[in-house]
């Protein structure tokens, strides 16, 4: 199984740990993972923007450079999001690339399968359920649809040693980051983010943890100004610390 790695640009410009986070891990549990040179943004922000005939190229660019591999794995719910639901459409045909690539959490839960013990994290988490993960790509269960409650996060952080994971009330409520939505309505963004994170708090966590660092970064952002005393790490980091 040939796995072709996908750095989404603000995790590589801004989180690099993450991605080393990621490639360490699979690397640990035996997996052929290689790093494709050259690669670019997947062109979501420009089709946020509404400007999505500059985001066809780079679609056309990621379909080419991961073609050979039997999975594309990144850690970015909403990077993942975008290419496998959208690219179709951009591109206007069946996209195999696209069909392959997902969430390093659902591939490793749903792929992999993996269950062995992985490393040792000993604080207290509160999860964080980020919306394209939700309800896009279903990393767990939306409230709103009145399911038995699952959640393939929680499912990998409970094979890292020494950890307590908890979860705020309304789990699943967006955080106000949304892209443009955090640039366009930016009071609206602050205050949901502000809510957001008081219901981490009243968890009692240390950290913060999720699929996604821009919803991270939008909540330690939040935390910063308000002078709250928490920290964020993507699920990926935490997966691997200690390995």
């Amino acid at each position: 199984m040939k796995i072709g790695l996908f750095i989404p640009c603000y995790v590589d410009a801004v989180f690099p740990e993450v991605g080393i986070a990621t490639y360490k891990l699979l690397r640990h549990l035996g997996l052929d993972v290689t790093y494709p040179e050259k690669q670019t943004c997947c062109g979501q922000p420009m089709a946020n923007a509404g400007f999505e005939k500059q985001a066809v190229p780079l679609a056309a660019k990621f379909e080419d450079l991961f073609s050979g591999f039997d999975y594309v794995v990144a850690p970015s719910v909403s990077c993942v999001a975008f290419v496998r639901i959208n690219y179709p459409r951009l591109l206007q045909h069946e996209c195999e690339t696209a069909k392959r690539c997902m969430d390093v959490v659902e591939f490793l839960h749903d792929v992999v399968k993996t269950d062995r013990r992985l490393g040792t994290f000993p604080h207290k988490v509160s999860l964080h359920n980020s919306c394209h993960g939700v309800r896009e790509l279903g990393l767990s269960s939306p409230s709103e649809a009145h399911i038995q409650k699952f959640n393939k996060i929680r499912d990998l952080l409970s094979l890292v040693d020494g950890i307590d994971i908890v979860e705020p009330e309304r789990p699943d409520e967006c955080c106000g980051f949304g892209g443009m939505f955090s640039v366009e309505e930016t009071a609206v963004s602050a205050q949901m983010g502000l809510d957001k994170l008081e219901r981490h708090i009243q968890t009692g966590a240390e950290y913060i943890t999720g699929p996604d660092c821009s919803c991270l970064m939008h909540m330690a952002g939040v935390a910063r100004k308000q002078g709250k005393n928490i920290q964020f790490k993507h699920v990926v980091e935490i997966l691997a610390a200690g390995l």
